[in-house]
């Protein structure tokens, strides 16, 4: 069998892998049990051929992978959380009985744009202003308002990396890396092989973020630096854009293996040793498993 694209994203307690045609998702449940529920995949991108549609696919995929990543993580906490439910996820189920767990991801993309499109395009580029009393060179300014988008990723990561339980999801989360790889690389899909491997790769969603940052540093910098509206309102327009030019590079960084690759690539890796940790033999068992419920 031909090898296959595949990505992947860590979950509690478990990975979610997908191929171009199936989805799995592998948690270990409290009693040492591997659960594996695999489906087909169905995408609109895919049907409507958006996806072979250079730079406007970008955006698309993105959306499509947050929905569908808190659908994992979602379908995931099942499994640990169902004693901690609040009044307002009972209140939820009440009002939206079947259709509970859809609204709730709603209603958790849509805080989760707001508070990254705070932190990570008004937040910077106000900051940002206040270096323009200083500073004339536009290009500068752009870049130090980069500077700072990039400072806030790394404060951030660096942050959640101290608790416990999130150091258990990037454990995982190199546990997807290194069987990627043993798979890539043609291996038998063990514990064994799969343990070689480093926990980097080129196409993780880390790598994504940060060339994100570069992307919007390089377009922006041809806008000058007009006044603090028009500056975030073209922070917040121009997200699909930079979304979609950062897609095709993460396409081209997991495709090719060369000079010029790696070094745009090197800064996102070594931000991956903040996310990713290195898992032991039960989460590496586990990410096989969601990884082999793919390609079969």
């Amino acid at each position: 069998m031909s090898k296959q694209f595949v990505g992947g994203q860590a979950v509690i307690e478990g990975v979610m892998m997908q191929s171009k045609e199936k989805r799995a998702i592998a948690v270990r449940k409290s009693d040492g049990d591997i659960v594996v529920r695999k489906n087909k995949i169905k995408s609109w991108i895919n049907e409507k051929n958006i996806d072979k549609i250079p730079f406007l696919r970008g955006s698309f995929v993105l959306i499509d992978t947050m929905i569908e990543g808190m659908k994992s993580l979602n379908f995931s906490s099942e499994f640990f959380l169902e004693d901690e439910e609040d009044a307002f996820d009972r209140f939820i189920k009440k009002v939206f009985k079947d259709k509970a767990n859809d609204v709730m991801i709603g209603i958790t993309m849509v805080l989760a744009i707001i508070i990254s499109v705070g932190l990570f395009a008004i937040l910077p580029t106000m900051v940002g202003g206040t270096f323009s009393k200083i500073v004339e060179n536009k290009i500068i300014l752009n870049l130090i308002e980069g500077i700072i988008r990039i400072g806030i990723l790394f404060g951030y990561m660096l942050l959640i990396s101290r608790s416990k339980d999130i150091q258990r999801v990037f454990q995982y989360h190199g546990a997807e890396h290194k069987s990627i790889h043993c798979y890539e690389n043609e291996q038998e899909l063990t514990v064994e092989n799969a343990r070689k491997f480093t926990r980097l790769h080129p196409r993780c969603g880390t790598n994504f973020l940060f060339i994100v940052m570069f992307t919007s540093i390089i377009l922006f910098s041809f806008f000058g630096w007009p006044n603090p509206v028009v500056r975030i309102a073209m922070r917040i327009l121009f997200i699909p854009i930079v979304a979609g030019i950062s897609y095709e590079i993460i396409r081209f960084l997991g495709k090719y293996n060369n000079k010029l690759t790696k070094i745009v690539a090197y800064p996102g890796m070594m931000l991956q040793y903040l996310t990713t940790k290195e898992p032991d033999d039960e989460q590496l068992e586990v990410a096989i498993a969601a990884l082999k419920a793919v390609i079969d």
